[in-house]
């Protein structure tokens, strides 16, 4: 029995209904082809987990460019890591970069700067996200990110109260700073 020869998959990604694809991988016979018309926001897309799914060892992935596989160096990362650890190749059409097991010294020097990015990146975000905190807090504008403060027992007589006297839930809901799902939660624990 001959040893298995390894799929070409393909992965596209446009980011709405509107765009083509047509051009990505054009010219590239392809075993198998995954295509998400969705934000690269995330790694949360339908296709992409098919196509983690079905990837197996000898297998290569075929992107057009790193922008297609995600919008960040985190998430394009983390994607490469996991298909390069099950055995499979990543190949990048446009930026001619090719990701393996094997030890081409190259790519796992741009795999590990990528990493190096991708934490910088993170810590980027993470300065500016308690920068931006810091200036919130200064201005008294910072709510902080805690538990929600509980509603008395006054308050949820005072809901019902309205609420029997066909006042609106939104109005209710505004006047006592809380959302109207949380009008909605108590009173379906009330009728219970």
């Amino acid at each position: 029995m001959g040893e298995r020869r390894g799929r070409i998959l393909g992965y596209k990604r446009v980011s709405s209904l509107e765009q083509n694809t047509a051009r990505q991988l054009d010219g590239i016979n392809l075993d198998l082809e995954f295509e998400d018309k969705i934000s690269g926001k995330d790694m949360v897309r339908p296709e992409l987990v098919a196509l983690i799914k079905t990837a197996f060892t000898g297998d290569t992935v075929v992107v057009h460019s790193m922008d297609r596989l995600a919008r960040n160096l985190i998430d394009l990362k983390k994607i490469v890591t996991e298909l390069v650890a099950k055995g499979v190749e990543v190949q990048f059409v446009k930026e001619k970069l090719t990701f393996s097991g094997n030890t081409d010294h190259y790519s796992q020097l741009m795999l590990n700067l990528m990493g190096s990015f991708a934490e910088f990146e993170r810590a980027l975000i993470k300065s500016r996200q308690m920068e931006g905190i810091g200036i919130r807090k200064e201005k008294g504008l910072y709510k902080g990110v805690g538990r929600k403060r509980e509603i008395t027992d006054e308050q949820i007589e005072e809901i019902n109260k309205r609420v029997s006297a066909g006042e609106k839930k939104t109005q209710i809901a505004k006047d006592m700073k809380v959302s109207r799902e949380s009008i909605y939660k108590i009173l379906k624990r009330l009728k219970a």
